[in-house]
């Protein structure tokens, strides 16, 4: 046997000590940069996510059908008035979503809905049904 290339695995690519230790080593060194900015005061884990009204085109169809009819009331949980959700401020918007899929705001819906958002798909429905000229 090659002291360089693993055993065989049936099904598996063949790997060899060096492909699998730079496998390690990558994901070693991902864990240790992830750890070392993890609860730094001022250090920033994630990026600024900007948002991009163009982008949200295709990403809106999951709202209107609830949002996009003026005076629409929902039965599920209960009877309400869905909001109208265009013009409201983009910054409510986010952390509206952003509540939702963390759970801090429940509804079923809007949470599978907003569960199944990332961050920049919340960006851009924010920047997308904001006020027009908003500073974020």
């Amino acid at each position: 046997m090659n002291p360089r290339k693993l055993p065989a695995v049936p099904g598996a690519p063949a790997r060899t000590g060096a492909s699998i230790a730079r496998a390690f080593a990558s994901t070693i060194a991902g864990l240790a940069i992830a750890a070392g900015t993890a609860g730094i005061p001022g250090q920033a884990a994630a990026q600024v996510v900007k948002g991009d009204p163009k982008a949200a085109q295709g990403k809106v169809g999951m709202c209107i059908g609830c949002h996009g009819i003026p005076g629409y009331r929902a039965s599920y949980p209960m009877v309400y008035s869905v909001p109208m959700i265009h013009g409201q401020s983009a910054k409510y918007l986010e952390n509206a979503l952003n509540a939702y899929r963390s759970g801090d705001r429940s509804h079923p819906t809007m949470k599978a809905i907003a569960g199944s958002l990332t961050d920049q798909d919340i960006a851009d429905l924010a920047a997308y049904y904001g006020k027009p000229g908003e500073k974020k």
